[in-house]
């Protein structure tokens, strides 16, 4: 299915790494140019220059997310280089383990900001421009805001925001045909997943604990799957598609696993 997302100029926040990196593939893929912004030079270059190695088109601007005059740098220089933005996904963040027990006001306030407020001041710099593309704004979200996982509250809490600014987007939005969903992660394979579960007293035997729950095949979703799904909710073939969550987990939240391994 040809997505027609042929030149469109697309900001994939945090797109050097993981999912983002997933994401910025499958869209030059198709045709379109995604912009990396995150805050690493070094690993913004590494997938910008893969990306043209394969054909694609690609631009990256180093932003620090966590500050408000960053994300508004980088939608600017977005518009200075193409003089439009036709979609805007929000993916930066980090499941920090900041708990209610361990936790502070402090590093819960940082946690936030790396996870959430930068979804709103994203959309909020880009929208006079989504506004004119008619564009389209994915969020990427966590299981956490649904399922809890236990020592990360910052987290849990950000990603119940991103689930929520989704809806309210969607709704405020309707008037300009924007077009607002978010896709759910549950156990997708990352670079981040990879280094935290070494850090468990016994990786091999936890990963496999996990993916026995996976209904869907018992393993990981992949980084592509999240990809390919953000990039059809960014095309005109999901055109009446506004304000879903849309879990793309095998399964993981809603199904029954003690039946679903029978």
């Amino acid at each position: 299915m040809d997505l027609q997302l042929q030149n469109k100029v697309i900001i994939v926040t945090g797109g050097a790494k993981g999912i983002g990196e997933g994401i910025v593939k499958v869209l030059a893929a198709e045709g379109a140019v995604p912009v990396i912004v995150g805050r690493n030079e070094e690993d913004n270059l590494k997938t910008l220059k893969e990306i043209e190695a394969s054909g694609g088109r690609a631009l990256q601007v180093v932003a620090e997310l966590t500050k408000p005059e960053a994300c508004e740098n980088a939608v600017k220089a977005v518009l200075e280089k193409y003089g439009k933005i036709d979609g805007l996904v929000n993916n930066a963040g980090v499941n920090d383990g900041v708990g209610l027990e361990n936790g502070s006001y402090t590093a819960f306030m940082l946690s936030l900001h790396k996870n959430v407020v930068h979804y709103y001041l994203m959309a909020h710099y880009a929208l006079p421009a989504l506004k004119q593309s008619k564009g389209a704004i994915v969020n990427i979200s966590s299981k956490t805001a649904e399922t809890g996982q236990g020592g990360t509250s910052a987290y849990a809490a950000a990603n119940g925001g991103r689930n929520a600014l989704t809806r309210e987007w969607a709704v405020e939005l309707l008037k300009y045909g924007i077009r607002v969903n978010a896709i759910v992660v549950a156990e997708c394979w990352t670079p981040l997943y990879e280094n935290w579960i070494k850090t468990l007293p016994d990786p091999e035997e936890k990963l496999k604990e996990i993916v026995a729950k996976i209904p869907l095949e018992n393993r990981m979703t992949t980084a592509e799957e999240i990809a390919n799904a953000t990039a059809f909710l960014l095309s005109s073939r999901s055109s009446h598609t506004t304000g879903q969550l849309i879990h793309v987990d095998g399964g993981y939240v809603h199904l029954d696993r003690a039946l679903a391994n029978a």
